[in-house]
């Protein structure tokens, strides 16, 4: 096992050298950048954590599947009923959208606690052709959407099976 106090001399109680101190450490205008590297990356960098995961947890996972018949977009909508997401369908763009609202309320005794979570969500799906908004089916069940298009006659192929072969 390898002793990490061994790595920093100056650690070493032992050994009374201390680290070499640098020509500027006390010019005013480095410290001075030096506070202002550490107060921009504090903040930059818990805030954009925390905007990031804020914008993770409100914009919905979405896959897109294909067969020869049909385009299927399914999201996951966790804590979101049928009533709060619309999907919107324009030429060859399909619209995902919605609001997420949870509210969560402890009691003990006299005092409680209650926690409230709003905000809205969309997604954009460019599909590879255009078709008619009453062709679409789109069925929420368990937190998860479910939009199938189908493909016009044109682009419908049947799939031809190729046999693999071992070499």
């Amino acid at each position: 096992m390898v002793d990490l106090k061994s790595l920093v001399p100056w650690r070493d109680k032992n050994k009374l050298q201390t680290p070499a101190m640098r020509d500027d450490f006390f010019d005013p205008f480095v410290t001075f950048r030096r506070e202002m590297d550490r107060m921009f990356d504090g903040f930059f960098g818990s805030g954009l954590r925390q905007a990031q995961s804020t914008w993770h947890s409100l914009t919905p996972a979405v896959d897109v599947d294909e067969n020869e018949k049909e385009i299927i977009v399914t999201a996951e909508l966790p804590g979101v009923t049928e009533k709060d997401v619309e999907v919107g369908l324009a030429g060859d763009i399909l619209t995902i959208q919605g609001e997420k609202h949870s509210q969560h309320e402890e009691k003990n005794g006299d005092s409680s606690y209650t926690e409230r979570r709003f905000g809205s969500f969309s997604r954009v799906v460019r599909l590879p052709f255009e078709t008619g908004e009453e062709q679409v089916d789109a069925k929420f069940g368990n937190g998860v959407l479910t939009v199938r298009i189908p493909k016009p006659a044109q682009l419908q192929r049947a799939v031809r099976r190729i046999e693999v072969r071992a070499a």
